[in-house]
Order: C-alpha cells, then structure tokens, then sequence
C-alpha cells in the first residue's frame, strides 16, 4: 500500500492547528513530532487493522520482554513506510527542516543489548510478515539520563520520555485487565505500538502495560485531611510501572520487581485468553496449537506458573495445565553469569504472589520425582532458568559459543536430562535501522554495486566480495571519512570536544559492566599515552578512543570506571604534546540515536570481553556491517564474525575459553603485573595521583591485583589478556596507514555481514521453535 504524503503533511498541520494553534513553521520540534506522529498513525490505522484481523484464525507467537529498546521511531517508522524521503521533501517545500527531530527523546525502555534485540526482532517479524506480537511494560520512566559532573562522575537523572506525550501509541482503555495482589489489585492498561514492516504493508503490535489503581482517590481519607492515605492506592499502582528496572537491594525494592514481573506475566497471558476464547471458544486445551511465547530472558519466567493458575482456574487439572504450558513457552538465555541468573527467595515471592509460589513448589516436587538430581528450588530458593528450562518446549543460546557453554557447564545436567531441546540462535540486527536508517551514503553505495533493494534480504552482501578493487575501497573510505565528519559535528554539538575526521575511531559502545572490559581498554591507552610522551612509540596513526556506556546506579565499581576514564580524558586531552595524535571522548547518554551517528564513523570496533562471558553482542554485528574491524577475543559473536569475515580482516586477540579455564587455578594478577613495567604504570595511575584518586578507585586497584572476598583478583582477566590486546591494538593502528589494505579489510567484513540480519534469526525462530508461517493480507 502506498500512503498519501500531502494528505500525511495536510493531517500534520491541521494538528497543529488544532492542538497548538501553530503552524508548521512555528511549530516546536516536539510540537511538530505530536502532530506528525498522530498523522502518521491515522495513516496506517487501516492497515494496522487489516494485519490484526487477517490473522486471528493463525498460530502466532508472542515476544513477553522486560524490555524494549526502540528508540526514536519517527525516523524509522517513515523509513519503513517507504516515505521518509518525500516527506523530508515537503516539509522542506514549507521551511520546515525535519532534522530538527533529532532533539526527541528516545522511547528508552530497555537498558541495552537485550531490549535494543526486542525492537530489532519486532521490526524483522513485521518485515518478514510473520505473525508475531510483543508484550511488555510502560514504564512511566526509562533508562535514565546520564550526564558526567566537573569530577567525570555519572549523573543520573530521571527519562520523562512522554513529556512531550507519546504519539505512537494508542490507549485501549476497553481491554484492560486486573492483576491481584494480597494488599492490591491494580489495572493493566494497555498501549499499542504499531510495528510497522519494511516493505510490505504488514503491521505487528507491541502492547505495553501501564499499571494504575482502581480508585484514584480515597475521597473520604481526602476530606479528613489525610492526603497521604488518600493517594495510597494510586501510588502503589503506579510505582509498579514508574521506573525500568528499579534498585532492588532491599526487600521493598526485589519486591517491586517482582510485582513488575507479574503484571507483565499476568497481564499479557489474561489478554491472550481473551484473544483465544474469541477466535476458538472456551476449549482451552488446544491454547498450545495456535500461540507460542517466547521469554526473553527469565523476566517474564513468572508466566509458566500463571499460565498454569489461569488455567486450573477455568477447569483444568495441575497436569493439564502444566502440559499446555510445557507446549508453549521457550526460554531465551542471555548470560552465563551465575549472579545474573534469577534466583528468588521463596518467602519474598511468597510475600508478592502467594499462588506462583505454591505452583512453583508443585513443580519441584513433580520434577524431583520424575527426574532425581534436578531441581526448581533449592535452599528455598526458586530458580528461575530452571523453571524455564522444565517447563518449556526449547531453551536456545545466542551465538554458537554461547549455546555450548550452557549445554557444557551452565545447565550441563539439563543438557543431559533434556538434549532435544537445546538450540543456538545466532542474533541479529535489522538492516533497515543500522545501515538503511543510520547510513544512507553507505547504503547508496552498496546498492549502486549489487543492484536492487538488499535490505531483506542481506545475504546479498556476498555479492560485494568478487567487486572488491581499489576503485571501491577509495569510494568506501570517502563514505566513512564523510560519517565521520558529521559524527564531529554531533560531538562537537553535545560534548564540546573538536574532533579530527582524520584521526582513527577506536569504538567502544555499550553498557558498562566489568566484563565487558572498559578498563582493558582505558588502562592501555595511558600507556599509549605514556609511551607518546616518552618518545618510545614512534609508529602510531593518530587516533580518538570514543567511549559511550552507563551505568547501573547502584554499580559503585562500574561507576568508578566512567569516572576513571572521563579523569584520563581530561589529562590527555589537554595536553598540548599529544593533543595531533591522541584524543579521548567518553560521550554522555548513549543512546540509540547516540549510536545511529557512532557507529557508521567507526573504524575500529572493540569487542573485548573475556571470552565465555559474552552471550553474543549485538553492538559488533552492527558496527561490522558499517564497516569496522573487530578488535576482540574469541568470545560471543566476535566468533561467528570471524567465521564468517576471516581472521585475517579482524584483530583477535586474548585467552580462549579453554586457556582461561586452564589458569583459574594458578593465575596471580600480581605476577603479571611486577613482571611487565609498562603495564605497572598504567595500574598504578588508579592511585599514584597520575589522575585524580578516590578510595573507589583504590578498590578498583585492589579488586585487580588482590581480590575481594568474593572474587578472586582480576576476575575478568584483564592483567592476562593485556600484552596480547595491546599489540593486536597496535597492529590494527599501524595497518589503518594502508588506507587500501584497510579498506580492504572493512569491505570484507561488510560483505560478510549477511548472517547476522535479525531476518535471518526470526525466520530460525519461527521455524524451528514456534512452527509459524508469514502471512499476509
């Protein structure tokens, strides 16, 4: 279906007209994304209807996700309607510029990988016409705004994302549900977001739940003067949906996760039955035959024993009901970290949701009669993944490395009970949003060489590979000194920092944890830094190490990492001896409109987890199929990538898995330490007063060379991996001089990029775990 762009423009104006008596002209950024977005979705209503209702007879599956990651959707949404550039067009011809809505927010519900891999398998289901929906939380507040304070410290403040209101989505008041608690019962009030599809005229749904009160006011409490009690009720409703992923560290707080948890769980399954009765009557036996549910993780592992409460509720017996729910769920895992396992203690969740917690204790005692050794609870703790595991039909890794660890060590007495329902999905990406969207000059290039519109269909890719001249790799690194320079502008524009075009981008984007290694990274480059100054490093490209990564609040070392950094930034940067070669920028509130700019300008992406940590990583799929090299370990994805581009394109470096087990008995980070000067220097930058210091930064001295009463020292292996990530980091920057070997090297990779399309990893799933097929109007 094609859309009528002066009808979409005329909407937008009336509007405005009509909402803010403005014109287009006047109109502020967010003013004109209100208008346009109502516009927009006026337009596809019909559509969006038409893919609902063709649908209802079909199996379909269900996405339940604690987040979603979606970030601005204007662009996108036009994008992938087909019309982004026409109406960029009229607005022009109005004196209206639509870069201006760069400056709204980002839809942040999501706190990284997982939720940004939510949006990205919507948008390849919508664009693959596969019926799938998502269900999730509306959080009033998301992922919190960062800034950095005069000492580079974090500073969070609060994401009003709706502020300016929300058009993309609609309130359905009229199917709303009622979740209970022993102290409450609130109201799960559905919003719809549109998941518009890339060139079909296919619409999925994403339903949120926003959680409000029965009675807004206690009237009476309200007239005696007790304003406190009067809002009780409404306060407690709303706090469950208040804030992403609230500090749980006391019990008040795990309880109020454990309350999000159950509403996304109780909700979403009240409105599938809803759905079902309607389509197929009140024979709930065959509820498995026509929905699967994906759990993305063991948030939403609370719906196995709420289906089966439901279930029994409307007549059937224990047995049945765990029968059905055995057939439906299939279960995501995304970490192999034991701490980031969920684990619940039976007398918390007894505490929020009595009838889950007898449910889940009727499952153990089924599990450890019929399969001795195995457990749901444990110590009177229930065991969440092991939940999922049970009462599933699959449980899948997300890289191939990944998915053997699970069946070798994290569930390896699974693995042995249940091997058929182990399986790898590889992730991915959508092209639309990481190279379509974000890269159109790459993109321009691409299809003037294979032809056509590659975009779903990214396997395509290959063809690049036998066109591979130096006609093209001169194009190649025009395109990429052209996303650099407008990444020195944004930068320019946000942080107050001049970049050089010409300088190598060495990029590490995501969320700061210690695994994932920003301290590798940071601690290498005052070496650089120091060997710069000394005159003992001669053969460098200059270059600038761009950070971008938050925080958890309550991450006191993760915290202290940022603050180190952001300190080292500070003294290299002004320093007038390396200020042509060296450059250091940890940005502020990475986002996904952050990384729509970053990642087409890298040239370098690291990827420098320990390997085995990893799940898989998303944010090097997309910076390889912009056209970076991999400077990473055999972890993840980095694997598949390598596989896939040629170790000879990328920069591996590091311990496998198998030689880090091999050192965990005898390794001593203090060894490696007084054995290697320059590393010792670097270290001891955390405390020697190099760069201001700080009793956290202390511990994080201590925590690498002596350990902490939990951990071992240096738990993720920097001080092992160190010699090895330097010279593969400056192998990789004196390559970067023979602009044509290393363009050379980015085009391999972009070629070899087809894989890791989340197309591509929708179609497995479908396939091979939800038995779904496309279907259209």
């Amino acid at each position: 279906m094609s859309y009528n762009c002066l009808n979409i423009l005329k909407w937008t104006e009336a509007q405005l007209k009509y909402q803010h008596d403005v014109s287009l002209k006047q109109a502020t950024p967010q003013e004109l994304h209100e208008a346009l977005g109502t516009a927009v979705m006026m337009a596809i209503s019909d559509n969006w209807n038409k893919s609902r209702k063709t649908r209802m007879p079909e199996r379909k599956a269900y996405y339940f996700s604690a987040e979603y990651l979606i970030g601005r959707l204007v662009y996108s949404n036009l994008y992938n309607l087909g019309i982004l550039d026409e109406m960029k067009e009229l607005f022009a011809q109005q004196g209206v510029d639509l870069a201006c809505l760069e400056e709204i927010e980002d839809d942040a519900l999501g706190n990284g990988g997982l939720g940004r891999l939510s949006a990205c398998f919507l948008d390849s289901a919508a664009s693959c016409n596969l019926p799938l929906s998502g269900y999730g939380l509306r959080y009033r507040f998301g992922l919190f705004k960062q800034t950095f304070d005069s000492n580079g410290s974090q500073v969070e403040a609060a994401d009003d994302w709706t502020k300016f209101g929300d058009p993309w989505s609609y309130r359905r008041y009229n199917h709303t549900v009622k979740v209970h608690f022993p102290d409450h019962t609130v109201l799960a009030v559905p919003y719809d977001v549109p998941v518009i599809g890339y060139g079909t005229n296919n619409i999925n749904t994403l339903r949120l739940w926003q959680c409000e009160a029965e009675s807004e006011l206690d009237f009476n409490a309200f007239n005696n003067q007790d304003y406190l009690r009067a809002l009780d009720q409404k306060n407690k409703a709303e706090d469950i949906t208040r804030v992403l992923y609230p500090n749980d560290s006391t019990w008040e707080g795990k309880r109020l996760r454990i309350k999000q948890q159950y509403v996304l769980s109780s909700a979403s399954l009240q409105d599938m039955l809803r759905v079902y009765k309607l389509a197929h009557g009140d024979d709930l036996s065959h509820f498995a035959d026509y929905y699967a549910i994906q759990l993305n993780d063991t948030h939403p592992a609370m719906s196995i024993p709420e289906l089966i409460r439901l279930l029994m509720a409307e007549g059937m017996d224990f047995e049945q009901a765990f029968s059905v729910a055995q057939k439906t769920f299939s279960y995501t895992n995304h970490t192999v970290m034991g701490e980031a396992l969920e684990k619940w203690p039976l007398d918390l969740l007894r505490s929020v949701v009595p009838e889950i917690s007898d449910i889940i204790c009727r499952i153990d005692e089924k599990i450890r009669r019929e399969h001795p050794g195995l457990f749901i609870i444990q110590n009177d703790i229930a065991h969440m993944a092991n939940l999922s595991i049970y009462v599933g039909s699959y449980i899948n890794g997300v890289a191939e490395i990944h998915s053997q660890i699970l069946k070798d060590d994290v569930f390896r007495d699974w693995y042995k009970e249940f091997p058929d329902r182990f399986q790898n999905k590889t992730n991915g990406i959508t092209p639309r949003r990481w190279l379509g969207l974000c890269n159109p000059e790459l993109t321009q290039l691409i299809s003037d060489k294979i032809g056509g519109d590659f975009l779903k269909d990214l396997g395509r890719l290959s063809e690049l590979k036998p066109m591979i001249d130096d006609e093209l790799v001169n194009q190649f690194n025009a395109v990429k000194h052209q996303k650099k320079e407008q990444l020195c502008k944004v930068i320019a524009q946000h942080e107050g920092i001049q970049l050089n075009p010409d300088f190598i981008f060495d990029v590490q984007v995501k969320r700061l944890h210690e695994y994932k290694r920003q301290l590798l990274n940071a601690l290498s480059i005052v070496d650089i830094y120091f060997r710069l100054k000394d005159g003992s490093l001669t053969d460098f490209h200059p270059t600038v190490y761009l950070f971008g990564a938050k925080s958890a609040p309550g991450y006191i070392r993760a915290k202290a990492i940022i603050r180190y950094i952001n300190r080292i930034a500070k003294m290299i940067n002004n320093d007038p001896d390396v200020n042509d070669k060296l450059k250091v920028v940890f940005v502020q509130n990475y986002n996904c409109s952050y990384a729509e700019h970053i990642i087409p300008a890298a040239d370098i992406s690291e990827q420098i987890s320990p390997a085995g940590t990893e799940a898989s990583g998303t944010g090097n799929m997309k910076l390889m199929l912009n056209g970076a090299v991999t400077l990473g370990t055999m972890d993840g994805a980095n694997v598949e990538i390598v596989k896939e581009a040629g170790m000879e394109n990328n920069y591996i470096f590091g311990a496998t898995v198998e030689q880090i087990n091999a050192a965990k008995s005898s390794y001593y980070a203090r060894g490696i330490y007084d054995t290697n000067p320059r590393l010792h220097r670097a270290i001891d930058t955390l405390v020697d007063g190099t760069v201001p210091c700080d009793n956290d930064q202390i511990e994080l001295y201590h925590a690498l060379l002596d350990g902490t009463s939990w951990h071992m020292a240096d738990h993720y292996y920097l001080l092992l991996d160190y010699e090895s990530y330097l010279q593969a980091k400056l192998r990789a920057n004196r390559d970067y001089a023979d602009r044509q070997a290393f363009g050379r090297k980015c085009l391999e990779n972009i070629a070899s990029a087809g894989k890791f399309s989340s197309d591509r990893t929708i179609h497995q799933y479908a396939e091979e775990i939800w038995h779904i097929k496309p279907t259209q109007y």
